[in-house]
Order: C-alpha cells, then sequence, then structure tokens
C-alpha cells in the first residue's frame, strides 16, 4: 500500500495522516547526522505495513540526502537488520 509521508520539519518527524491520527517516526539532528529517535503507529493501524514504510522512507531520505544516521529507535534497528542495504548509513545502531 501507499502512503503519503511527510517531513514535517516544525515538529522533526516524518508522520503520514491516519483520518484524525498520525503514524510518525521523530528524528533530531546531531550535527550532520540524522538521528533516528522513535517510530509509532496508532493501535488500530498496527499490523499494515506502516512503520516499515515510514521508516524505509526515512532511510531513502537519509541515502539520497547522503546522510548518517544514528539509531535510537528499537524499531529501525530491526527493521535494518532485516534490510542490511541499509547498514552503510548507520553510524550508531
Amino acid at each position: 500500500m501507499q502512503y503519503n509521508i511527510v517531513n514535517n520539519k516544525e515538529k522533526s518527524r516524518f508522520e503520514i495522516q491516519l483520518d484524525d491520527k498520525y503514524a510518525f517516526v521523530d528524528y533530531r539532528w546531531r550535527n550532520r547526522d540524522l538521528a533516528i529517535m522513535h517510530t509509532e503507529v496508532p493501535k488500530e493501524y498496527e499490523g499494515k505495513g506502516i512503520a516499515a514504510a515510514m521508516v524505509k522512507h526515512v532511510l531513502e531520505y537519509a541515502k539520497k540526502e547522503d546522510l548518517k544516521i544514528l539509531v535510537y529507535c528499537p524499531y529501525t534497528a530491526a527493521y535494518i537488520k532485516r534490510h542490511p542495504e541499509y547498514k552503510e548509513l548507520v553510524v550508531k545502531l
């Protein structure tokens, strides 16, 4: 399924609006590195691949922008372990 993932720079998160709720990946900047802090999907939307779609989008964004990432989010760490093609982006896992 395709989701409209938006980089909400004001809130420092990539997000998907789901009716009146949001799924999101929080991030922070550490120098020029992108620190991925937390992934959250509303309970009623879990199990639909939303978290995976968002994390993949964030990792592709980092790759396109030539950024390195710091991973503090357990979900993102697990995703990268399942998709080792993104390990080259990681400064801290």
